[in-house]
């Protein structure tokens, strides 16, 4: 069986993710949706990969119609190694583009409270009162379902930064937990920034999961 690409790997657990958390696999625009494709038709490009990989089949004439095979099931990715680590983010261009990616980490995912998509190295001490501290490596799950005071991954152009999350109506703020550091503010109407996903944990020294 062919080893998955970075991309390959986040898609099949999101569809492990949505199996497991509805019952049902997605359908294309939920796929191109989670992972900021610029069209459904990106997201079925990747699943037709995948199929040719053996990891899926595709279900002809329904719009949920992915059937992960055995080896690719619930739990089955857990003991693979190549969680992406992202280094230098270029601007406009996908967080986990291969360009990207500055290694990859064996972890146990069942440490994290949720799938872990991929690796951030901390830069700073912006967030030291939330225990996460320059070096660290901080485990982010890709979603767009944010709440208040969550811990976040953001990108401003091409500056990746992680903060908590608040929203009042059309302002943003990105809290740093530091009181030497000063919020970012955000006015949706007249700014543009991405939310890459949550933070679900944070790695230490050698790989240990706090």
């Amino acid at each position: 069986m062919r080893e998955l690409t970075p991309r390959q790997r986040e898609i099949v657990l999101l569809i492990q993710e949505a199996i497991r958390n509805n019952g049902i696999p997605p359908t294309r625009a939920e796929i191109a949706g989670a992972l900021k494709f610029r069209s459904v038709n990106a997201a079925e490009q990747h699943l037709r990969a995948l199929e040719r990989k053996g990891a899926i089949e595709l279900l002809r004439g329904t719009s949920r119609g992915i059937r992960l095979k055995d080896a690719f099931r619930e739990g089955s990715l857990r003991t693979m190694p190549g969680l992406p680590l992202v280094g230098r983010v270029a601007a406009g261009e996908p967080i986990l583009a291969e360009e990207h990616i500055e290694a990859r980490h064996r972890i146990d995912l069942d440490l994290f409270e949720a799938p872990p998509h991929f690796l951030l190295r901390v830069h700073g001490m912006s967030m030291k009162d939330a225990g996460i501290l320059d070096g660290d490596l901080v485990a982010v799950h890709r979603t767009s379902e944010i709440r208040n005071r969550q811990i976040i991954v953001a990108r401003l152009e091409d500056e990746v930064t992680v903060k908590r999350y608040r929203q009042e109506g059309h302002r943003v703020w990105l809290m740093p937990a530091n009181a030497e550091f000063d919020p970012i503010e955000i006015d949706l109407r007249e700014q543009q920034f991405t939310i890459e996903g949550v933070v679900v944990g944070v790695v230490r020294d050698s790989m240990r999961s706090r």
